[in-house]
């Protein structure tokens, strides 16, 4: 089991997210402390860090896993279009 912790933008973004994406995200968030790794996550390409992200319709939630901590870090969530500048 995973500990799962929210960076301040992540946090700010749910605050600001109508109740039923929020819902769908943090479910999301809640199998990752199961399996960080579920089988439609992939590798952002072209990061020097090793930064996952998953898919919750539109929007795009990326995160880091600390192996050593058995943590996974959801740096920060956000709109397809926005997520990878």
């Amino acid at each position: 089991m995973f500990a799962v912790y929210l960076s301040s933008n992540a946090e700010r973004f749910l605050k600001k997210s109508p109740i039923d994406l929020k819902d769908r995200i943090l479910q999301k968030i809640k199998l990752l402390s199961e399996d960080p790794f579920p089988s439609d996550s992939k590798r952002i390409v072209g990061r020097d860090e090793k930064i996952y992200r998953i898919r919750v319709g539109d929007y795009r939630v990326q995160y880091v896993v600390f192996y050593d901590k058995k943590e996974v870090l959801i740096s920060d969530i956000d709109k397809r279009e926005r997520a990878y500048d």
